[in-house]
């Protein structure tokens, strides 16, 4: 039996053992999403461990997510081409070395390095878990397959606080990392008993200019985002980014539309399931990050709590989204996603908006309801989205199809933190007011550069003096978070109206498949692709 045939089988009826292969991706997917928010948690801990600078932390931070994002379509490419199931044997193996590396790093610079390398593993795991799924689940078990997998996918950023802050309550900061290790290497074994392998049965040659392209575009332009905060939106070094970025990333369209066998052609673009699949998951993804940046600061400076804490208040967004994420299948099936994904989008746009009238004196009985609200809208809108960009693109793409998933997420992340993270920081000094007059010039920079560093000086103060800084900066936060969290409703409301007019139906879809397909074949010679499969033997 060729590929070819084995894949067709997977398609009709799926592969035998792909509910446990389900359970493989989603332990392997957790990893990558939870190695993100843990982190934000031994920031304090880190900081004082390894006396890292405001730079360095940042870089600590960040350098994971720069490096993940940059390589995802490559990666995706690289397991399109080589064996999905070989990418996420690599991968896994990469997060156990470097995590260990990580754990007993002795500088900031050790572990920017770690964390860097960390970020090529995570960039081979997760378009490899999702193209996988995508693979050996018929079409009828599909959609249920890819909700359970956005489940975890959106469930894993409240997860990775709940096991940061019980790491950090227990042992050392290194424990955030080291916790990967054992994860990583039941994911490893169980890859390797249990996950046949898949690849794109036309061998073609790897699209390199097209992948040096896309991956210094990405660098570049997701440089600048994370720097814009830092150093300023029109700092020239934050600018150089945007717009190399954006000469890079215009390049890689220019080429991939010439190129007879592109990595991703744009083509997929006109495809409106594809694009407005990604736009959706882009802006909730970016208001999601921005979501757990802010509330993490919200529930350990204005209210006081400690990281684990902090954490389990933000456990019922895990719950909402296993719970909704199946319901939202059901939904799609008998509304389409047409109506299902702004559905979505609206309940969250209004979840934000209720967080925009939190304040520090907030019970969590208030501030739970918001939580609540926002997290069914992702849950419902995440599947139909995620299934419109994969099942967009023949199967012998389902690598690269999912990159553009997991980029548009991490992407969108980024932004998210820089945006919302900067909103937060203008409306905190602007609304300090002269709460700073008072301070040496040196504690009145440190006061009015965030809550964090508010309550340090403080802490230092005289009882009258402290409580009037306390009371002065935690309102200034909340007014700062409200600007934000309105931010993200209107974008997500808009958001909502956009894919309302643009979803296409189901004959469209049809169509528009079609037509790219003839566009495709007539413009680089190339002999009709409509349902290339992507499956191997075991």
């Amino acid at each position: 039996m060729t590929a070819a045939d084995v894949a067709k089988d997977y398609v009709d009826q799926g592969h035998p053992r792909r509910w446990l292969i389900l359970v493989v991706m989603c332990l392997s997917l957790i990893l990558v999403v939870a190695a993100v928010s843990s982190l934000n948690l031994a920031i304090p801990e880190i900081r004082d461990a390894l006396e890292a600078s405001g730079t360095e932390l940042l870089w600590i931070v960040d350098s994971y997510a720069l490096i993940f994002a940059g390589l995802l379509l490559f990666a995706g490419a690289l397991g399109d081409r080589f064996g999905r199931r070989e990418a996420l044997i690599a991968g896994l193996a990469i997060v156990i070395v470097t995590s260990i590396g990580a754990s007993f790093a002795e500088t900031s610079v050790q572990l920017i390095v770690w964390r860097g390398l960390m970020g090529i593993g995570a960039a081979l795991i997760m378009p490899a878990t999702l193209s996988i799924i995508t693979v050996v689940f018929s079409r009828e078990e599909r959609s249920r397959a890819i909700a359970i997998w956005t489940a975890f996918a959106g469930a894993g950023g409240a997860l990775g606080l709940l096991a940061g802050g019980v790491l950090l309550e227990n042992f050392f900061w290194g424990s955030v990392f080291f916790v990967n290790v054992p994860i990583a290497a039941v994911a490893l074994l169980a890859v390797i008993a249990v996950v046949p392998t898949s690849r794109d049965t036309q061998h073609r040659a790897l699209d390199m200019t097209g992948a040096v392209l896309s991956i210094a575009g990405l660098f570049a332009l997701l440089f600048g985002i994370i720097e814009g905060p830092e150093r300023g939106w029109t700092d020239p070094l934050t600018l150089l980014g945007f717009i190399f970025g954006g000469i890079l990333i215009v390049g890689f369209v220019v080429w991939e539309l010439r190129t007879p066998y592109p990595m991703l052609d744009p083509r997929f673009f006109r495809l409106r399931r594809f694009s407005m699949g990604s736009v959706s998951i882009t802006l909730i993804f970016l208001t999601m990050f921005g979501f757990f940046f802010l509330i993490v600061q919200f529930f350990q400076f204005a209210q006081g709590l400690t990281p684990l804490q902090a954490a389990v208040r933000t456990l019922p967004m895990t719950g909402v989204f296993f719970v909704m994420a199946p319901i939202s299948v059901t939904l799609a099936k008998r509304f389409g996603p047409r109506v299902t994904i702004p559905f979505g989008l609206v309940l969250a746009a209004v979840g934000f908006s209720l967080f925009g009238i939190v304040d520090a004196d907030s019970s969590y009985a208030i501030v739970v309801i918001p939580i609540l609200v926002m997290g069914a809208g992702m849950a419902i809108l995440m599947p139909p989205a995620s299934e419109g960009i994969v099942s967009s693109l023949p199967s012998d793409k389902a690598g690269v199809g999912s990159a553009v998933n997991d980029t548009t997420r991490e992407v969108g992340g980024a932004i998210g933190i820089a945006i919302m993270g900067s909103l937060l920081a203008i409306g905190y000094r602007n609304n300090l007011g002269d709460a700073t007059a008072g301070l040496s010039a040196e504690d009145a920079e440190l006061a009015e550069d965030s809550i964090g560093f508010a309550l340090s000086v403080a802490s230092r103060l005289p009882e009258v003096e402290a409580t009037g800084l306390i009371s002065a900066a935690t309102s200034a936060f909340t007014d700062g978070m409200s600007i934000s969290f309105f931010f993200a409703a209107g974008l997500v409301a808009v958001t909502a109206v956009v894919v309302a007019k643009f979803y296409p139906g189901k004959k469209e879809v049809e169509e528009e498949i079609a037509a790219v397909q003839r566009e495709s074949e007539r413009a680089l010679q190339l002999e009709p692709e409509v349902s290339g499969a992507g499956a191997g033997g075991d």
